[in-house]
């Protein structure tokens, strides 16, 4: 069913001018998935019959006669909807009894406060034991964790304008420590996040809350600033953790940092942390406070980081000795061997991220007052879009895409490319070093008697930084390859991931620092609404990573545009379907002309998993550990 028939059907029922009978007379014969139908139906008010735990898969054969599943069937964002809700039956088992889970992130998690976090596997580590609001499914439907149900504005919970949601709470819902969850402590978290001295790596989704009103234990009025579309961007999804004020109230802005808390969280989820080593082991067991007494299914969780992604993949897929390995961003013929004839499986489902290539708009070699990259200090030749169109012409997308990621990537010129009604259509790449020598040479930068090309006595020598990764080490041969062509000469530079992506303050290394000229690493939204992504590219000072904010902010490049902010403004209040979707295109398009990013590599999702393991429900939306109370082991 085209899009635009699924989006204006949506907008009806959203609006009260259909109900159950007309959704489904309307789209009988369209061949839309049931996941759609029952979107549509929560959205007027109906029934979701659509069990949150299915997961629709199938089998391909690789050619080397290997198993892979690929999970959700169709792209999870075609004709995804924000506001479908679906209760979540209970196993009617009884809680416990399934062992051991083993998991391995070979990114290891650093910290358990996710507000804190600048990586994944922060966001998943921390989202074992806190829970937000609500979470999106494989099809970016809303899910009630903490919510009783999801606004709409057939039940109410949405207004009319835009201005507000009001979310009712499930009730009896304790923290894992006994005392009871109640409305102040979604309040306290918008307070804790939104002080700037807490430098919460979240606060720029927040920022469109105006107040909180809480008018009973058990409901929560959230009053944003302007008319918000994208109403569900916070408290909900991997950036909507919620925290208890009992455990925290003494922590907030610039002792957020010094929280025991941030080591050993105290949760509502059906896990509690017994242990935890930062940068390398995770030891979880139930919490017996959780809502659910017949949940969850395993007595204990390891998650243990650290590693290489092939090591992760064979640990899994291969020789059995972990239920779960993460992010399997390994070459494909090494995956392609290590599925033939293992005990594990290859898990691949659509994806929404994109790996690419920043380029540092500051300079990273000048000091001001101790920090480098200032926000204020133009790169030597960086600064020159010629220069960065050069880059543009010179990154083999295809090649990383066919020879290094297979099925599990395609090349891509967006940065953005979900939901697909905002993957633009106005952008095209090509490799072409001819081209890109012309413009060079129109910049000025000559090759000199060494082969480097300089101007005014400055060379063009650039490092190039990503985390350690076999297959991200290749891809910087292949892109070094063909800047030294060029007459750029390149320094890779390789990090460990617990460092690189570590939110702290006083390590140059860390990607939000960006003490190079380039850095890669893959990003993508986690709201079918995706402005909590492109913040990403939003110019206020405030959003812009610098000393004065602990390098928090989430504008790396340090990127400064008019005409980019004006649209992140308006799109943070647009309500018509039609000119979001242009909006988000918009922007897009000017992160791409101007060459602020190079895409390189549109990822699916790639995981191991032992063969046993079920109820998986893995969504590109948010953690893939969002459903971990569900999953089971078959005998």
């Amino acid at each position: 069913m085209p899009e635009s028939r699924y989006d204006a059907l949506m907008q009806e029922a959203l609006t009260g001018r259909l109900n159950r009978r007309d959704i489904l007379k309307r789209t009988a014969g369209l061949g839309l998935g049931a996941p759609a139908i029952a979107a549509l139906l929560a959205a007027c008010g109906g029934t979701s019959t659509t069990p949150t735990n299915a997961t629709t898969s199938s089998t391909t054969t690789t050619s080397t006669g290997a198993s892979t599943t690929t999970t959700g069937g169709a792209s999870p964002v075609a004709g995804a909807s924000p506001v479908a809700a679906a209760t979540t039956a209970t196993s009617g088992g009884k809680r416990g009894g399934g062992g051991q889970l083993k998991l391995l992130w070979w990114q290891a998690p650093t910290i358990l406060n996710g507000h804190l976090s600048q990586g994944t596997k922060d966001f998943d580590a921390s989202r074992v034991v806190l829970e937000p609001l609500g979470d999106f499914d494989k099809d970016g439907a809303l899910q009630p964790i903490l919510a009783a149900e999801v606004p709409s504005l057939s039940n109410g919970g949405v207004a009319s304008d835009g201005k507000s949601v009001t979310w009712k709470l499930k009730q009896g819902v304790k923290w894992s420590d006994g005392q009871p969850f109640t409305s102040a402590d979604v309040k306290f978290t918008f307070d804790y996040i939104s002080n700037k001295d807490t430098s919460a790596t979240t606060a720029g989704n927040y920022a469109v809350i105006d107040t909180i009103d809480t008018p009973d234990d058990n409901t929560v009025k959230i009053n944003f600033k302007n008319p918000t579309p994208g109403w569900f961007g916070v408290f909900c999804g991997a950036y909507g953790y919620i925290l208890p004020q009992h455990i925290l109230q003494s922590f907030v802005g610039t002792n957020a940092r010094n929280a025991p808390f941030n080591l050993k969280p105290v949760g509502t989820g059906a896990y509690k942390v017994d242990s935890f080593t930062p940068g390398d082991n995770v030891q979880y067991s139930i919490n017996d406070n959780f809502r659910d007494a017949s949940k969850p299914f395993f007595d204990t969780v390891n998650l243990k980081g650290g590693g290489d992604a092939t090591s992760a993949a064979r640990a899994a897929i291969q020789t059995g000795d972990v239920d779960y390995s993460w992010n399997l961003q390994v070459e494909a013929n090494v995956l392609q061997s290590l599925s033939s004839g293992g005990v594990g499986q290859l898990i691949v489902y659509p994806g929404i991220n994109v790996e690419r290539i920043l380029v540092n708009l500051t300079d990273p070699n000048k000091d001001v007052n101790g920090e480098k990259s200032q926000k204020d200090t133009p790169h030597p030749f960086q600064a020159d879009l010629k220069v960065r169109q050069a880059y543009n012409l010179a990154v083999q997308r295809d090649v990383m895409a066919t020879t290094l990621y297979g099925q599990a990537g395609t090349p891509t010129a967006n940065v953005l490319v979900a939901p697909t009604a905002m993957n633009s259509k106005n952008t095209s790449w090509k490799y072409d070093l001819a081209a890109a020598g012309q413009l060079l040479d129109q910049a000025g930068w000559a090759k000199g008697s060494d082969g480097t090309r300089a101007k005014g006595g400055v060379k063009m020598n650039v490092v190039f930084q990503t985390s350690v990764n076999s297959l991200r080490q290749k891809e910087q041969e292949i892109v070094k390859a063909s800047f030294q062509q060029l007459g750029i000469n390149m320094e890779i530079k390789s990090v460990q991931a617990s460092v690189y992506f570590s939110s702290d303050a006083g390590n140059p290394d860390t990607s939000n620092h960006f003490y190079t000229d380039l850095e890669m690493y893959t990003n993508g939204p986690t709201t079918p609404y995706p402005l909590d992504y492109m913040v990403s590219w939003w110019g206020d000072p405030s959003n812009v990573c610098q000393k004065s904010n602990n390098w928090a902010g989430n504008n790396v490049e340090r990127w400064q545009n008019s005409d980019y902010d004006a649209l992140y403004k308006q799109a943070q209040t647009e309500l018509d379907p039609a000119k979001q979707a242009d909006l988000f295109i918009k922007m897009n398009d000017l992160v791409i002309t101007n060459v602020v990013e190079i895409p390189e590599v549109a990822r699916n999702g790639v995981s191991g998993a032992a063969k046993t393991l079920q109820n998986l429900n893995l969504s590109p939306w948010t953690s893939e550990l969002w459903n971990l109370v569900n999953w089971t082991r078959s005998k």
